[in-house]
């Protein structure tokens, strides 16, 4: 199988490295869907990051889908199989997943779009949704935390994840004095093999 995006996505990070905590040995192919837009649409028409092409050349796309489909074929979950253990990860993995949303957002507002047609009140709206869910996740690690064992599920890898991404696309909106175990979690994250053998630049 081959995993076709760049992994300064947070959504082609976050696959390849669940992937690699699967035992799933995905090619990847770093196809940018700005850089390289026609190349990219000549494999998914639709331009999305991620895509997976099967082996029997099914093309897949959304990271939550394509997480689903690598969990079937490992036969394991990086999800707690346990209920009220799966719904605490499911709300941390929405809340990570909200805040690269924000962030991509963000980062676009600001690289994309010319300046002096950027629209303050929705940049600000913005701003205000990516620091609710980063507050939400400082209060879910408050009280629950992850482990720091060595080992990694689907929550600990989406919070990471998003937490990097943020740091390097809008800085500014990162603090760590104000989300302290957000940032002492990631900083624990990114030196396990899974996350330092797939770097976002």
């Amino acid at each position: 199988m081959k995993l076709i995006g760049m992994l300064d996505s947070p959504y082609v990070r976050r696959v390849a490295i669940s992937a690699k905590r699967l035992d799933i040995d995905l090619e990847h192919e770093s196809v940018s869907v700005f850089r390289h837009f026609e190349q990219f649409q000549q494999i998914n028409p639709v331009v999305k990051a991620p895509t997976l092409i099967l082996d029997d050349g099914v093309v897949l796309m959304d990271s939550t889908l394509i997480l689903d489909y690598l969990e079937t074929v490992a036969g394991k979950s990086l999800l707690p199989k346990e209920l009220s253990q799966r719904a605490h990860a499911l709300r941390l993995v929405g809340l990570s997943l909200a805040a690269c949303e924000k962030a991509v957002q963000l980062y676009y507002e600001r690289n994309l779009r010319p300046a002096d047609i950027q629209y303050q009140p929705w940049v600000e709206r913005v701003e205000g949704q990516l620091a609710a869910a980063f507050t939400a996740l400082e209060h879910e690690l408050e009280k629950h935390g992850l482990p720091t064992d060595g080992t990694l599920s689907q929550a600990g890898i989406s919070l990471a994840v998003a937490w990097s991404f943020t740091d390097l696309v809008v800085p500014d909106q990162i603090d760590t004095r104000r989300y302290p175990h957000i940032a002492q979690y990631t900083a624990y994250a990114e030196t396990l093999e899974a996350f330092v053998s797939t770097p976002m630049t």
